[in-house]
């Protein structure tokens, strides 16, 4: 028996069939429409929706070339069945450690992306060496993609080099500007990856402290009047791990203390994204003394490895090419090459908007179920939550959550340096599902009170 599908197509700009599409790929998702269920008949939902046979038919057909669908002949058109398209789940306890977007939305719309590729009048440059700076179609479509999500409005493409992932965007910009022995600056809670990148470089990272804004100008200053340091690494919105977002007053704080100190800025804006409306980027306010790096593994995929280095108008753009061409002589093509078409077609902010719907709902979940332990977020669409609270408890808590079945981010992972602040990160977007997520989030409350009922005992 067909399925009784009769979805409410958006307003927009999109021909009809399009968003209808996009409805038929959101209520998947969603599970609204489960795998294996019979689509209605084409006629029969024309009727019903009020639109022509034409439009209905198009969109089932574009169903089916997107691998949402499979048609038979005499049968109709069928939900594809999960496994046919399942999205990756790891084995063992529920992840709560790792920072990355569900994975749903990307998933739904990779057959379509892989079909429109084969269409591409350069895909086959893409089996060729890239330049060390990526292919310009990439470069533009990065610069593109900043501009729109990272408030980064005035990017120039052609500063802009693809790399392997932010992370490589991270080594690439400090190894141009770094030596062994020296003093990197950064937050005193920071990026597991920045850490293990100075550590592996022969780098001295050092912490500086922090308030509700992220790093405070003041320990800037101080240390880099005391170590003689002349690079900070800073993420200013959605600070990883706590999540604070810098005022562009701090910004600017900072700003200043750099041009007065010769100080070069390497800035991590990964979660950009997520907080829309945040103050401009450090490259907008200091573009002669900032790194920018992003990229798309935390918004539309991370295995992609599509990152974004904007380099300074000077010396420093080509330092960073030779060390592209030492390293892994060009950019990989096909991964930025998916994120190009998605950032070209539109996807990519379709893909954003559901990613931040779900976040939102997934916030809302945190907030119910952990209430007052975390401290408040600055994003209603942030990806994960800080849990301040002593070294010791953080430990105890997270032993709690694993033996139960849920694994949060090691305490010590983000600790760059101890005596300032502690606690834990909570990450909402690596697991499958909502149901999933509310076990998980579950799991770390019974963990919190756990250690509140060991308190009182200790008490007694």
């Amino acid at each position: 028996m067909a399925a009784i599908w009769t979805p409410v197509i958006p307003d927009g700009d999109a021909p009809l069939y399009e968003r209808l599409v996009a409805v038929l790929r959101a209520d998947i998702a969603s599970g609204a429409l489960a795998a294996g269920v019979r689509l209605p008949p084409q006629r029969d939902l024309a009727y019903r929706l009020g639109v022509g046979l034409g439009t209905v038919t198009r969109a089932y057909v574009e169903a089916e070339k997107a691998g949402l669908v499979s048609a038979h002949v005499g049968r109709g058109s069928f939900v594809n069945a999960a496994a046919e398209h399942r999205t990756y789940e790891r084995t063992g306890p529920i992840n709560l450690a790792q920072n990355i977007a569900p994975q749903a939305p990307a998933g739904a719309r990779l057959p379509e992306a892989l079909a429109r590729l084969r269409k591409r009048a350069d895909l086959l440059e893409h089996l060729a060496y890239a330049p060390p700076t990526g292919h310009d179609a990439q470069r533009r479509a990065g610069a593109a993609w900043l501009a729109r999500t990272s408030s980064y409005e005035s990017v120039d493409w052609r500063r802009l080099i693809c790399c392997a992932g932010a992370q490589q965007g991270l080594s690439l910009a400090l190894g141009a500007v770094m030596r062994p022995g020296e003093t990197l600056l950064t937050e005193c809670l920071a990026y597991h990856g920045l850490k293990t990148l100075g550590q592996h470089s022969g780098w001295r990272v050092r912490g500086l402290a922090m308030d509700h804004e992220g790093l405070r100008p003041d320990a800037l200053e101080q240390a880099i009047v005391e170590t003689g340091a002349k690079v900070l690494a800073v993420l200013p919105t959605l600070q990883n791990p706590t999540g604070r977002i810098m005022s562009r007053s701090r910004r600017d704080d900072i700003v200043r203390i750099a041009r007065k100190h010769e100080l070069t800025i390497v800035e991590d804006d990964i979660y950009g994204a997520y907080a829309p409306g945040s103050p401009p980027p450090f490259a907008m306010l200091a573009p002669e003394r900032t790194f920018h790096v992003s990229g798309v593994s935390k918004t539309l995929a991370p295995g992609l490895r599509a990152g974004f280095l904007v380099a300074p108008a000077s010396d420093m753009f080509e330092r960073v090419l030779d060390a592209v061409r030492v390293a892994t002589y060009a950019p990989p093509a096909f991964g930025g090459l998916i994120a190009t078409q998605w950032i070209e077609d539109g996807s990519a902010d379709a893909i954003l908007a559901e990613t931040r719907d779900e976040a939102r709902i997934r916030m809302g979940m945190v907030r119910s179920l952990l209430g007052s332990a975390i401290e408040a977020p600055q994003s209603e669409t942030a990806p994960h939550v800080w849990l301040p609270m002593s070294e010791l408890d953080a430990e105890r808590l997270a032993g709690r959550a694993l033996r139960g079945g849920a694994e949060v981010t090691p305490p010590t992972a983000p600790v760059v340096e101890a005596g300032f602040e502690s606690g834990v990160r909570v990450c909402l977007g690596a697991v499958p599902d909502r149901e999933t997520l509310r076990r998980g989030l579950e799991i770390v409350a019974s963990a919190l009170s756990s250690e509140v009922a060991e308190r009182s005992r200790a008490v007694i």
